[in-house]
């Protein structure tokens, strides 16, 4: 495309908090479909590896780190100049996220992150215990937030990447699609009590966030350096947490490491185990059955949150099982086994694949609803390097992936400029993927008769459950 359309204008500052492999690739997204003034864009991030690019466009470098100690004397004035409403799009690790986007709330600046990030020291805090250093505790904080805050306050898009992000958006379309090829003849659903409610007429037991990331490097990983596609201290931080999952309804056994949580929605549970050393059985379209690290995600909470349907007590009465089973490039998996080889500890060096390192594969993203009566149903993105190189500079198939999502999240912002704090999944899932599909590559869906039963038990004895192949029982790797 030579003519890229132009989807709304910020009239205010632009405050980007962060510069890496996601900062830079969302860059020139902002560029091609967003009218801006970039004499008022501003980028802040603690080092300074890809100035060049912002030097190159004339566009202010504050190399900093933003803390819990300085972001409101460092931002409030960044966001404030020159009149126009700002908006702070927060790319970093280790940036608080219901404090940022409260002061954008109280400044009238609209707000996008990817996570539901803590402030520094959070993911390795050992007073705090594994529930309070999981998702669901960030994000019952969100949520918190979001419950106080005014109607018609200013849009704050809580974690609107690609997991979590776009996946929600995927899961609702998914639904669709197996809506429609059972002849089910209902409209699209315009609540949270009606997507909830077809979830459960469709008779979905559970859904994986099943992603295999392909993408191979010209040079294999060195001994003591952890290699990745995207975010090194972001993958570390989210491994190094608790295994989290929505928890079904359907499920009839919990492990015995499982722990409930005593406060808030009652959607999810997790394990008193990292979620990068934790495996599950899933199926992607091109490897068919493969292994997945349970690496704990904001969305397996929300999608699990948002399907559930109680009765008049406000029981659950109805929700899908939801994780993410997560197959990272080969190099990733080497680094994750080097570092949980080593007590846990962290390589001190990391390395983040750049475009022009890959040699090629895919990123291959989607859903998997299970456990219906047309068996499983993958949905999502087969974004390849070759593709990637055409679409937009600066990135893996991995950050277009993201990038495309938080372009999509801006642009929802700027359409709807008083929301409040917003999760994916109460957003126009047809105006994102508008937006979004373009830069996603193929994007297809297919059924396949594979259930974490095939084939077992082996050669050596089981615990299974025979009755139900989707139990999660079945499905964890024990």
């Amino acid at each position: 495309m030579t003519n890229w359309p132009v989807y709304g204008e910020i009239t205010g500052p632009i405050v980007m908090i962060g510069f890496g492999s996601i900062g830079r690739g969302t860059l020139p997204l902002i560029e091609r479909h967003l009218k801006f003034d970039k004499s008022r864009f501003v980028v802040i991030a603690p080092d300074d590896q890809n100035r060049h690019l912002l030097d190159e466009r004339g566009i202010r470098f504050i190399q900093e780190a933003v803390t819990i100690e300085n972001y409101k004397s460092m931002l409030e004035p960044l966001l404030t100049a020159g009149g126009g409403q700002g908006f702070c799009v927060n790319l970093s690790c280790d940036t608080g996220s219901r404090d940022i986007m409260e002061l954008c709330s109280s400044l009238g600046a609209l707000y996008i992150d990817t996570v539901n990030e803590p402030w520094l020291g959070f993911y390795f805090d050992e007073s705090k215990g594994p529930g309070e250093r999981s998702n669901y505790a960030l994000r019952e904080m969100t949520l918190a937030a979001k419950r106080a805050r005014a109607p018609g306050s200013t849009t704050a898009v809580s974690c609107c990447g690609a997991n979590p992000g776009m996946a929600s958006w995927l899961a609702k379309k998914a639904l669709l699609n197996i809506a429609s090829d059972m002849r089910l003849n209902v409209p699209q659903p315009k609540t949270r009590e009606e997507w909830a409610g077809l979830m459960k007429q469709v008779g979905v037991k559970g859904i994986h966030i099943a992603e295999r990331d392909t993408q191979r490097s010209k040079n294999p990983k060195p001994p003591g350096v952890f290699v990745n596609t995207w975010s090194v201290e972001g993958f570390i931080s989210e491994g190094v947490q608790p295994a989290e999952l929505g928890w079904g309804t359907h499920e009839k056994w919990m492990p015995e490491n499982a722990r409930t949580h005593e406060s808030g929605s009652q959607a999810a549970i997790y394990l008193m185990q990292a979620g990068a050393e934790t495996k599950v059985r899933s199926w992607c379209p091109t490897p068919g059955p493969q292994y997945g690290f349970l690496v704990t995600h904001n969305e397996s909470i929300s999608i699990a949150d948002y399907f559930t349907v109680r009765d008049e007590s406000g029981k659950a009465i109805y929700r899908p099982t939801c994780h993410y089973a997560y197959h990272p490039a080969n190099d990733a998996v080497l680094s994750l086994h080097e570092m949980f080889g080593n007590a846990g500890r962290p390589q001190k060096e990391h390395h983040i694949l750049e475009e022009n390192e890959v040699v090629d594969g895919i990123d291959e993203l989607g859903v998997l609803l299970y456990g219906h009566d047309k068996g499983a149903y993958w949905f999502g993105s087969q974004l390849s390097t070759e593709e990637t190189r055409k679409l937009a500079p600066y990135q893996t198939a991995t950050g277009l992936q993201v990038t495309s999502a938080v372009l999509a999240g801006m642009v929802w912002a700027l359409e709807n400029p008083k929301a409040g704090i917003v999760e994916v999944e109460e957003m126009d899932l047809d105006r994102c993927l508008e937006i979004q599909m373009p830069y996603l590559g193929p994007v297809k869906g297919y059924y396949t008769d594979w259930t974490p039963l095939d084939g077992r038990p082996g050669l050596f004895p089981e615990d299974i459950d025979t009755s139900d192949p989707w139990q999660f029982r079945n499905i964890l790797v024990r």
